[in-house]
């Protein structure tokens, strides 16, 4: 089995990814598009913008679909 940091190291820029870090006393997730990696960090691009991720503290990582059209407002 491949660790968090090996698939991450693997995959083609552009994949759709979570990756689950250490984050102080607990963990936290970045959900979006792996844009660029480098020998320390892997950044991921989240809805609410680049996420740099130290892959020191990787916990977890794994490829997830492409996410869903956004629904259309509501009309009245």
């Amino acid at each position: 089995m491949q660790t968090p940091v090996a698939l991450l190291a693997s995959l083609p820029l552009g994949t759709r990814v979570v990756v689950r870090r250490r984050f102080g006393d607990g963990v936290t997730d970045s959900l979006g598009d792996l844009v660029a990696r480098n020998s320390t960090t892997c950044t991921v691009r989240t809805r609410r913008g680049d996420d740099v991720v130290l892959l020191a503290e990787v916990t977890a990582a794994k490829t997830v679909p492409p996410a869903p059209p956004r629904r259309a407002p509501r009309s009245r």
